[in-house]
């Protein structure tokens, strides 16, 4: 029996919600607005529920490609899960998030708090959207996958499927609130589903998928001219030393020449005598 408060997940009336504002609102202008490409929709075949779902984060429009490019079948009660403080501090904000990525809160600091739920959902047979760098990127550049999904599958005993999305970025950075003009092509990879070998533990699973999806993003990024994560980071170093160069020429004090102060001589007093003129 499903635990209380996770029949929204898998039931008929929510999952026909979902289809309607993911297929006739959320896809249908996501693609008017970027040029989509797929790239490894062969890596999907013979891939069922439960799963879990890896990829990089860099704009607010990841979970929406994700959505949208996945078959309905791998799709349909697919939980992205979402920063707790962010997208579940205020109802406008929860029901949105939930209605269109069947989503349930997380932590940022990685899955402390909130794995009870992420694992009883993979044990109802519902997969798991999880963006393992725990937080979107500033710059474009990746930071180190978090390990919680990489225990989430060994635990649960079921495949991770990394994504890598290229051009997402660029198309949305940090701070925008839509898509920049001119349809921006962006690349979905859809990489081998993996499980934890032999002995591998979490971190070593997680950084293990770390890599996969870096060089599924660089091989893409470089057949179609886009920026590759050594790029990305390459440009994060440049500003943050103009930044530090800027700050320290702020910071920069000349000292004043003081002149040392020389003391007067002190004046010559008169010999001493007794009072009486000395005879010649």
């Amino acid at each position: 029996m499903a635990e209380p408060g996770t029949n929204r997940y898998s039931a008929a009336a929510p999952a026909a919600a979902r289809l309607v504002a993911q297929h006739l609102v959320m896809k249908p202008y996501i693609w008017s607005a970027l040029s989509v490409h797929t790239h490894g929709m062969r890596n999907l075949d013979g891939l069922k529920p439960p799963f879990v779902v890896v990829a990089n984060h860099s704009s607010h429009l990841d979970a929406p490609l994700i959505y949208g490019s996945l078959p309905r079948r791998l799709s349909k009660n697919l939980a992205a899960g979402a920063a707790s403080d962010y997208f579940f501090d205020s109802w406008y904000k929860a029901l949105p998030t939930a209605l269109f990525f069947n989503s349930f809160p997380v932590e940022r600091q990685g899955m402390r708090g909130r794995r009870g739920m992420a694992g009883v959902l993979l044990n109802e047979g519902i997969p798991l959207l999880l963006f393992p760098e725990g937080t979107r990127s500033r710059t474009g550049a990746m930071a180190n996958f978090k390990p919680g999904a990489a225990a989430l599958s060994i635990s649960r005993n079921v495949p991770v499927l990394p994504m890598a999305l290229v051009g997402a970025y660029a198309a949305m950075p940090y701070g925008a609130t839509v898509p920049v003009p001119g349809r921006p092509h962006v690349h979905v990879v859809f990489g081998r589903p993996l499980r934890a070998a032999p002995g591998e533990i979490a971190h070593q699973f997680s950084d293990r998928l770390h890599r996969y999806v870096v060089e599924m993003h660089d091989t893409t990024a470089r057949a179609y001219g886009m920026p590759t994560q050594a790029d990305f980071a390459r440009a994060v170093a440049l500003r943050a030393a103009a930044a530090q160069a800027e700050r320290d020429a702020d910071a920069e004090v000349f000292e004043p020449v003081i002149e040392p102060v020389v003391e007067p001589p002190a004046a010559l007093e008169p010999p001493a005598t007794d009072g009486h003129a000395q005879a010649s």
